[in-house]
């Protein structure tokens, strides 16, 4: 509910701090003070259009902060609470804007140079967001973009909620939400038959021309490395010969071989008895054995080493068939085994595309099985509701004046073989407000005064089930007067048990009702004029009622008047 309102240079008001409570609240003032520049206000920080107009004189913006409780609000020794602060809670959560104390702070800022900027929490937001927030927290019926009553969606939430259809319609819309889903998922599989038999038909083939050639990772690194031996073979065995033959054979010059002249050095240097020149010899001597072994090496990989004309042919048309194959594909020779991986996967999720749609299909059917019986069985729980509400609303006009008043509830069945979320049937609110006419829109009929008596009918039957938390209404009893205005009070003040009522009249019986009185007051000179709102105390109320019976000098009469009406109203706290 809200419990603050801070306005700075706004319209005529200069500063102003007002704490509200639950209950029900009334503000009233002379005609002229100003009462509809709080509400102006306050629709700022429900998304409102700024206008730099607004702003007050010798300064350069307007800022506004309204505070929201979104936990219990108690009305005596009764509780209640909205659902709708469960919505409002989750929307806060989802965007990370919730506060420890579970308050919502919704300020507006606008400034000379026509920028406007809303903040939730703290948070800079969009007017949209602030908008949709604003939605869930407050109602105010009068003449303006806030009147829910004239939306649709308000119609079929308000029966719902009556007639303890919400999960219901909640479920009906879950199947609804779910059959679009898999009909979205048939439909993009379906609508691209041609392209995919194309597709299967050029996988088929690649797949096919991989399977056959089974190229396995790195094997062209392989092939390379055998194709430079294969291609030196000759070099390699003439290369080995010389070597062995350098190693332990002669030469051409008649200076012997390496293992000779090893063997011969060693032991000339065997005869020398100096002892720093042993470990040199232990060094040749190691030398001559690896060289033995290497000699012996090299002899039997020149007897067993062969060219192999025909082994090259095979490594060579082996090897350009990867490259071709690489380059037919615009890959490296490397990738070729991880596309054949992809493009068989590719192959086999087409192979499956008719089992995927034989399943979507029947599927699809289930589920319009289950949303038919379901969405059915809502329709006939809303037509029974329907008829309680029409009479109980129906029952209230009456009460408010409005006689000759028919409120009507009109369940147009819309196309059924379409799933819609929001069931078989659009529902809207239909009045005549005189005898014979033809129910129709609530916009295209009422007049502002009855839409606010008609939406306060509505919201006294549906208040236990309503998801509002605060309801304003602004001159709710226009055109109105005696016993009706006695009515309207009392239905107002009961209404403010179950949620948090702020109401802006003209009229005594009314005002007495309110559990708290709030005063507007315009004052100033003819350079300067500033607007103010101030609680009243029980004998400023009763000054207040008493000024609104009987106009601006207070006499005995009127005052004794007053407070009869007031505390006769107040005997139910």
């Amino acid at each position: 509910m809200l419990i603050y309102l801070k306005v700075q240079n706004f319209a005529l008001v200069n500063q102003l701090e007002l704490e509200f409570d639950s209950g029900m609240s009334v503000i009233s003032g002379e005609t002229g003070a100003g009462k509809s520049i709080i509400l102006d206000a306050l629709g700022l920080c429900l998304g409102d259009r700024a206008d730099v107009g607004f702003i007050g004189s010798r300064t350069d913006k307007a800022e506004i902060h309204a505070t929201f409780e979104l936990g219990t609000h108690s009305i005596g020794s009764k509780k209640a609470k909205s659902s709708q602060n469960d919505q409002a809670i989750a929307w806060l959560k989802e965007r990370d804007l919730l506060t420890d104390d579970a308050e919502c702070i919704l300020r507006r800022v606008i400034s000379k140079d026509g920028r406007s900027r809303g903040f939730i929490n703290g948070a800079p937001s969009t007017i949209g967001d602030m908008k949709a927030l604003g939605e869930m927290l407050i109602d105010i019926h009068s003449q303006h973009e806030h009147q829910s009553l004239l939306k649709k969606d308000t119609h079929r939430r308000l029966l719902d909620d009556y007639g303890n259809l919400s999960d219901k319609a909640q479920d009906v819309s879950e199947l609804a939400r779910q059959y679009h889903i898999t009909l979205g998922t048939l439909e993009k599989i379906t609508s691209a038959s041609e392209e995919r038999a194309a597709q299967f038909q050029l996988l088929s083939y690649q797949v096919g021309e991989l399977d056959e050639l089974a190229i396995e990772a790195n094997e062209h690194v392989l092939l390379e490395q055998e194709q430079k031996q294969l291609n030196g073979a000759e070099t390699i065995l003439t290369n080995c010969h010389t070597a062995v033959e350098i190693c332990s054979g002669g030469n051409s010059n008649g200076d012997g071989n390496i293992r000779d002249q090893l063997a011969h050095a060693i032991a000339l240097l065997s005869r020398i008895d100096v002892p720093d020149l042993k470990p040199i010899i232990e060094l040749f001597s190691s030398g001559q054995i690896q060289l033995e072994e290497a000699i012996a090496d090299l002899e039997r990989f020149a007897e067993t080493f062969e060219a192999d004309p025909a082994r090259l042919q095979i490594v060579e048309a082996r090897l350009s068939a990867i490259y071709e194959t690489a380059r037919k594909h615009r890959i490296q020779p490397a990738e070729i085994p991880e596309f054949h991986e992809k493009i068989t996967t590719e192959l086999d999720a087409i192979s499956h595309s008719e089992e995927d749609i034989s399943d979507l299909t029947a599927r699809l059917a289930a589920q319009k099985s289950d949303y038919d019986r379901q969405a059915t069985s809502l329709s006939k729980s809303r037509a029974k509701a329907a008829k309680k509400l029409e009479t109980s609303v129906g029952k209230q006009l009456s009460k408010l004046g409005m006689t000759g008043a028919t409120f009507k509830i009109d369940l147009k069945m819309r196309d059924a073989a379409t799933p819609s979320v929001r069931g078989l049937e659009e529902i809207e609110f239909l009045i005549s407000t005189n005898p014979g006419q033809t129910p129709r829109s609530l916009n295209k009929v009422a007049s502002g005064g009855e839409l606010s008596r008609i939406s306060l009918a509505i919201q006294v039957v549906t208040a236990d089930t309503s998801q509002v938390p605060t309801l304003i209404f602004d001159e709710v009893d226009v055109g109105i007067g005696g016993g009706i205005a006695e009515v309207v009070g009392s239905l107002l003040r009961k209404l403010g048990k179950k949620a948090q009522i702020v109401c802006v009249t003209h009229l005594p019986q009314v005002a007495s009702q309110g559990h708290h009185h709030y005063l507007v007051t315009k004052a100033g000179t003819k350079k300067k004029v500033t607007t103010d709102l101030i609680a009243l105390d029980e004998t400023s109320r009763i000054e207040e009622i008493a000024r609104m019976l009987g106009g601006i000098d207070l006499t005995q009469q009127s005052m004794a008047h007053a407070k009869e009406m007031f505390e006769l109203a107040q005997t139910d706290t």
